[in-house]
């Protein structure tokens, strides 16, 4: 069985579809995250000629060794990321009719 659950996830407020949604955003978000830090720790890396660091240890571990969207269902359980359901936009078509 996966965990969470599709329900736990959802709390019963929002559908699969709104979850898959969330969870890519969420995915996009912590894989912009894991560039940033890998970008930065190969700059730091370059004028060094110190052989003890390496990229992977100036790189958060989480990041590194889990794939982005398991990190993004795992935050959105803890709460770390809410899923939002935006309101029906209305005034498209209002400004249609006119």
């Amino acid at each position: 069985m996966i965990y969470p659950t599709i329900q736990e996830l959802t709390k019963g407020n929002f559908n699969r579809y709104q979850l898959a949604i969330a969870t890519a955003k969420c995915a996009r978000l912590i894989t912009d995250e894991y560039v940033k830090q890998r970008s930065a720790a190969e700059s730091a890396l370059t004028g060094s000629k110190e052989g003890s660091s390496t990229i992977a240890s100036l790189i958060d571990p989480a990041l590194a060794n889990e794939k982005a969207v398991k990190n993004a269902i795992n935050r959105i359980n803890n709460g770390e990321y809410e899923i939002v359901d935006e309101p029906e936009v209305q005034e498209t078509e209002e400004i249609l009719e006119d």
